[in-house]
């Protein structure tokens, strides 16, 4: 999958097509269904399919010191879209200046004069231009007047529940990351870089590898069941193991952390990036009598996870990463 930063200057391959827009925070179902529509308007033309989102955020950049809400970062965006076989991204720079474009400069300037699109695919609540002017309704009234088909895709839900980062962080906020997955269509996964904590871990057996998330939405504090994705070769190979997101009360410690175990690896993360897939809840954080309890329970915790890890694979789990997708460097 190519990776474009600018709507100038556009290559060859990526003028011409089909494009959907949309943030895609998560790449959950409903953006799945999106850009699906997409795909096969671009099959109907024998043309390029492409998606079209922002960095940062927009609710970000309105509002960057409200507490975090992102489902993912822009590489784990990127991985996700090159899995569904999107030809390529576009992650246009969202700043001031963008963000003061009218409905239809946007059109015109990015969608018409940079990417020459030949049909537009949005979701039912998409919004855009300046002070939220542009409409579903209004990008159909453009895409008559410029000359490229615009596809709005209604709502996608089960069982009563619409596909949404909403009801996604809702899920990771009571600790369901099994339900976060069904929404998402695949597991919700948080990825950083590896950093050096206290190594109490290594001396009962245990070594982790330490990662910041407080860049993410904040899921239920606790031990989960988790695969890593270890970068490797231009590709992605998964881990089991097992994780404390949490403050470490037995050591008094205040900060929040993500201390990932993996299972049966032997190997130095020290400052590499690593893609933690949160599977399943184990249990909540508490606070431990000391380092013999907390062992114990440690290994209690390893086995919870083997069997939630081995059960999510032996039913096929279709919200697993299997293929172990990365794209190049952003």
């Amino acid at each position: 999958m190519r990776i474009l930063r600018k709507f100038t200057d556009v290559p060859a391959d990526g003028r011409g097509g089909v494009i959907a827009i949309g943030n895609f925070d998560g790449v959950h179902r409903g953006h799945q269904s999106v850009i699906a529509h997409a795909q096969a308007e671009a099959k109907k033309i024998n043309a390029s399919s492409g998606v079209l989102t922002f960095e940062p955020h927009s609710r970000e950049f309105f509002a960057p010191s409200a507490p975090p809400f992102r489902l993912c970062n822009l590489e784990t965006k990127a991985a996700h879209l090159s899995w569904l076989g999107v030809d390529f991204m576009v992650a246009l720079k969202f700043d001031l200046e963008f963000s003061q474009k009218s409905a239809e400069d946007f059109v015109k300037d990015v969608l018409v004069d940079g990417f020459d699109v030949k049909h537009v695919v949005v979701g039912y609540d998409f919004i855009f231009g300046h002070k939220r002017q542009g409409t579903t309704v209004v990008l159909a009234e453009l895409g008559k007047k410029f000359g490229f088909g615009v596809t709005v895709v209604e709502p996608v839900g089960e069982d009563t529940l619409i596909f949404s980062s909403t009801a996604i962080r809702d899920c990771l906020k009571q600790g369901d990351a099994s339900k976060a997955a069904k929404l998402l269509g695949h597991w919700w996964e948080v990825e950083g870089r590896v950093v050096e904590g206290d190594k109490r871990g290594r001396t009962i057996g245990f070594p982790t590898a330490n990662i910041p998330i407080t860049h993410y939405h904040q899921p239920k504090l606790g031990v989960y069941a988790v695969r890593v994705g270890l970068h490797k070769d231009h590709g992605t190979t998964w881990v089991d193991g097992v994780a404390n997101y949490g403050k470490r009360p037995t050591f008094d410690k205040k900060d929040v952390l993500l201390e990932v175990h993996l299972l049966d690896f032997e190997g130095d993360l020290y400052s590499q990036k690593i893609r933690v897939a949160f599977v399943d809840y184990i249990r909540e954080e508490r606070k431990f009598s000391g380092i013999e309890e907390l062992e114990a329970q440690i290994q209690k915790d390893v086995l919870s996870a083997r069997s939630l890890l081995a059960d999510a694979f032996n039913k096929q789990d279709k919200y697993a990463d299997k293929k172990g997708t990365s794209t190049s460097a952003i």
